[in-house]
């Protein structure tokens, strides 16, 4: 979800609030001022040059949802809500890359990240990460701060409490292209949104929180905060029109914390 500046790596989930952006590690509600380091974008390749490998994937209509675990929160298709806390909730991955930003994230999701930002500067469509994985104890000092700042029930909105964070997972980061739209709506209607938003689910990201399902996800809008996945599954959700993780598994929405 939304943070801005992380000194080391939304939230599952950011506002669009006008208060300034902490300068701890990440802040949910938009309105730092730190530059974008957008990625340099080339050239589009024309249909002889050496452009990046298009990332190929065959779905079959009996997509089997059984292949990983949705509880163990070292599975790439963990799924983790206001119903369903990290367990433990102290969990952290075992192993962690630092992607570019600063941010880190599990080796698999780094590493695919990190194709997809090259491949978006390729066609024009350069972005930046912002925040990536975030421990337990981070979650637990921002949360705490956006409830200080603007009451339990609006953090709720935009901020996962501790335990309960995708960006616990190591599998979730929050990016950006412009100053203007980061953390904001309007991420999705720049250059990088909508690439992200049509391209994504080929490196294996799923946009998690997607307009019109807080009902569902219990968060805002957020075009800004991926979910690495695996592109199987991305692939999956993409191609059947599935907007989020519950609606795939067939569990309950959880709007609210139980």
């Amino acid at each position: 979800m939304a943070a801005s500046v992380v000194v080391l790596t939304g939230l599952d989930g950011a506002g669009s609030g006008a208060s300034p952006a902490p300068t701890a590690t990440v802040t949910a509600e938009p309105g730092g001022t730190t530059a974008p380091i957008t990625a340099a974008s080339t050239e589009p390749a024309t249909p002889m040059s050496s452009a990046l490998p298009e990332p190929a994937i065959s779905v079959s209509p009996s997509f089997d949802l059984t292949a990983h675990s949705i509880d163990d929160p070292a599975s790439i298709w963990a799924v983790v809500n206001k119903h369903r806390p990290v367990d433990p909730q102290s969990w952290s991955p075992g192993a962690l890359e630092v992607i570019p930003g600063g941010g880190q994230m599990t080796p698999e999701a780094a590493q695919a990240l990190r194709d997809m930002r090259a491949a978006a500067a390729e066609a024009g469509a350069g972005f930046s990460v912002g925040t990536a994985f975030r421990s337990y104890g981070v979650q637990q000092g921002l949360y705490s701060r956006y409830v200080r700042t603007w009451g339990a029930d609006r953090a709720d909105t935009f901020s996962a409490r501790p335990g309960y964070s995708e960006h616990q997972t190591g599998l979730a980061a929050d990016i950006y292209q412009s100053a203007a739209c980061r953390l904001k709506p309007c991420f999705g209607d720049e250059a990088a949104g909508l690439w992200v938003a049509e391209h994504g689910h080929e490196y294996g990201f799923h946009l998690r929180y997607p307009e019109g399902s807080t009902d569902v996800t219990g968060y805002r809008y957020e075009p800004w905060h991926i979910r690495y996945v695996g592109v199987e599954l991305a692939t999956h959700l993409h191609d059947e029109g599935i907007a989020t993780l519950e609606e795939a598994f067939g569990l309950d929405p959880a709007p609210d914390y139980e």
